[in-house]
């Protein structure tokens, strides 16, 4: 394909790409395929001769389309989103078209300064103190994964790194029961074993028991094992619980634990101050993670990790081979020894793009009417005579379940109410998914997609009271 060609294609798709967000809520949400159905659609070898790029683009808006799920739609309130907008998907176009691999410095001076000056925007948006250094990661598993490691290498003097986990006693990480999967992964790819992880019990909010993670902590001190980890969660998947920082702080200070904070997904809602009592006792982290893919309306992959002390996490994880080295090195900062992989994106450009052209003030208010609107939809359930709350809403995200009359047993309810989600799902028009809370299986509702409105959550309402009452 010649440049020209390349133009007059990319005009094309630009157009595709603009109706496609201005239709999408058209579109079923959730994909209404079976598996396998677009593995048949597809040749079984790849083609000897090149084929037009009018065939390939007709095949992906017939063959492919139709098999994705639809993140950007307006009615997506399952999982958390993965978000995107106008800025974000232009300054992806820009950074896929240069291509840059930005490991070093040298390799795009641009992209790690501009990663670094980003970082510190978020930081003052947020709310953080000075003190804190940032780094875009692919994820927060990746920036959970970097906790783990540095912890690791903190409470064994970095003789892992050099020696291996054979000649050191062993560790413990702690967390809550509601944590996120990937601190678990985190635990395993680390090499401590998943015997090494404590879930310590929640209270009646789901969060963090302080008095249970002093116990296991204690106990695990007598039978000589090393606390290396505490992971708080702000904002858990589940339910959204808020784990008590402060206190949570407080006991790993008196222990020398390091202490991760995981706020993947509520970090985005510290740029409203009024939502910052979540970090209160940010004093006592020495890291902490959260998603602009997941609620600032930037597209994945963009993942905030600050780090208090920058110096142990590139102790733990950089390698400099001689083809690395540049003379710049005493001036500058290289991104590679941030992060687990070597090769990084320049994921910083969305950034800059997405806060320049909404501006903080509209990034707030965007923020607030999702919290706004999970209000009014936590009232609407609170007064449904055949509806629960299963837990309590926590900013934008709340869960429910469906409690008709005269259906008291707890297996019957949990079997109605994965039937109701099925025939949400189904139907297309909105996505949900569900959890456990407290062994009952429920409803989660999440708000917090870039082209959500008002208008969106109270059909949505709608539809779940009318499909929940035909399905009984």
């Amino acid at each position: 394909m010649d440049i020209e060609e390349f133009r007059k294609h990319g005009h094309t798709m630009v157009d595709w790409m603009a109706d496609y967000l201005k239709n999408v809520e058209d579109l079923p949400v959730r994909a209404p395929v079976a598996p396998g159905e677009t593995a048949a659609k597809l040749p079984s070898s790849p083609p000897v001769e090149g084929e037009p790029m009018e065939t390939i683009f007709e095949d992906f808006k017939r063959d492919i389309v139709p098999g994705m799920t639809h993140w950007q739609s307006p009615n997506f309130f399952a999982y958390f989103t993965a978000n995107s907008s106008p800025p974000s998907v232009l300054a992806e176009m820009l950074t896929a078209t240069m291509g840059a691999q930005c490991m070093l410095w040298q390799t795009s001076p641009a992209a790690t300064e501009m990663e670094t000056v980003m970082m510190d925007w978020l930081r003052q948006m947020t709310g953080l103190p000075e003190g804190f250094h940032g780094v875009i990661q692919d994820s927060a598993s990746s920036a959970i994964l970097c906790a783990i490691l540095t912890a690791r290498e903190k409470a064994t003097d970095w003789q892992v790194n050099a020696d291996g986990l054979d000649t050191v006693g062993k560790l413990a990480v702690y967390t809550s029961q509601e944590t996120h999967s990937s601190t678990e992964k985190g635990v395993k790819i680390a090499g401590l074993g998943v015997n090494a992880l404590r879930k310590i019990s929640t209270d009646d909010a789901f969060a963090m028991d302080v008095e249970a993670l002093t116990r296991a902590i204690e106990k695990d001190l007598a039978d000589g094992i090393k606390p290396a980890c505490v992971v708080v969660s702000v904002g858990a998947t589940g339910v959204g619980a808020v784990d008590p920082l402060r206190a949570i702080g407080e006991v790993c200070q008196r222990h020398g634990i390091f202490l991760h904070v995981d706020a993947a997904w509520a970090g985005s809602a510290l740029i409203l101050p009024e939502e910052r009592w979540m970090i209160d006792g940010i004093e006592y982290a020495d890291s902490l993670v959260f998603n602009p893919h997941k609620w600032l309306f930037t597209n994945f992959d963009c993942s905030a990790h600050f780090v208090r002390d920058p110096d142990s996490l590139v102790r733990t994880l950089a390698i400099l081979p001689e083809y690395l080295k540049s003379r710049e090195a005493d001036r500058i900062i290289n991104y590679m020894d941030w992060s687990v992989p070597l090769g990084r994106r320049f994921r910083a450009l969305k950034l800059w793009f997405v806060i320049r052209s909404y501006g903080v003030g509209k990034l707030q208010a965007m923020v607030r009417n999702h919290i706004a609107w999970t209000r009014e939809l936590e009232g609407w359930i609170a007064e449904a005579p055949d509806f629960e709350l299963t837990s309590a809403r926590r900013l934008s995200l709340l869960s429910f379940r469906y409690v008709p009359p005269g259906i008291s047993d707890e297996t019957e309810l949990d079997a109605l109410n994965e039937k109701l989600l099925h025939a949400l799902n189904d139907d297309g028009r909105v996505y949900l998914t569900q959890t456990k809370v407290r062994g009952k299986y429920v409803i989660r509702f999440t708000i917090g997609q870039t082209y959500t409105t008002q208008t969106h959550v109270r059909n949505a309402w709608n539809l779940i009271c009318e499909t929940a009452r035909n399905t009984a």
